[in-house]
């Protein structure tokens, strides 16, 4: 699992420096719009479509820049960040399986739980590497297999904060010179509202991806 986990944080930095590649090449013609107003208004009517549109919002106007009004950049950075978020939070449910302070009911919910968020991380990953490929008459078959994919990885979050759920037991304390932002009583709840929390990303990412495959035909 420790190798996995690695390897979960190298991979995003190749299919980064991929995916600029394609869309330098395939959005030269397309005018930047100056000031970035534009780009704001985009991102928040965007948004809108969400099923989380404050979150998507304030998640995604950071990267106007970026996004510009491009609905494939858009999903794009929302994949993104959803997987950073993911990877983070796998990092920190491992950890937290370390502890000696779990009960083995605590200990099941928490083993399943970073298997289905490593499954989630590999989803989002192989949704972002297919990116790139979204182009001539593979693009409604590229589109299912992420949609599937990510729609998954949602499913995966689902099932981990329904663990957390059923698990009555509160994790009292753990090592709080690793946990000095959390409140050591409360670990299990800030956990599960990290889990929450990438769900709703997940959730709003399917929904931008799936906006950008109405854009398509």
């Amino acid at each position: 699992m420790a190798g996995s986990c690695s390897n979960h944080f190298l991979t995003p930095l190749l299919i980064l420096v991929t995916f600029t590649t394609y869309i330098t090449s395939t959005s030269a013609a397309r005018p930047v719009v100056a000031g970035g107003t534009n780009n704001i208004e985009f991102i928040k009517t965007s948004c809108s479509s969400t099923t989380y549109p404050k979150l998507c919002y304030t998640t995604l106007a950071v990267h106007a820049s970026v996004i510009q009004t491009s609905p494939l950049l858009l999903a794009h950075t929302a994949l993104s960040v959803t997987l950073n978020n993911t990877q983070s939070t796998y990092a920190m449910t491992t950890k937290l399986l370390q502890s000696r302070h779990l009960s083995p009911r605590e200990v099941a919910a928490m083993q399943d739980c970073v298997e289905l968020l490593s499954d989630s991380v590999d989803q989002l990953r192989d949704s972002l590497a297919e990116m790139s490929r979204l182009k001539g008459s593979n693009f409604d078959l590229t589109m299912n297999d992420m949609q599937t994919w990510v729609s998954a990885a949602m499913t995966n979050e689902d099932t981990c904060t329904q663990g957390f759920s059923e698990s009555k037991g509160i994790i009292k304390r753990v090592n709080c010179d690793y946990w000095r932002r959390i409140n050591c009583g409360d670990v299990k709840n800030v956990l599960r509202e990290r889990v929450v929390n990438i769900a709703h990303l997940t959730s709003n990412a399917l929904a931008l991806v799936n906006n950008l495959a109405s854009t398509h035909g």
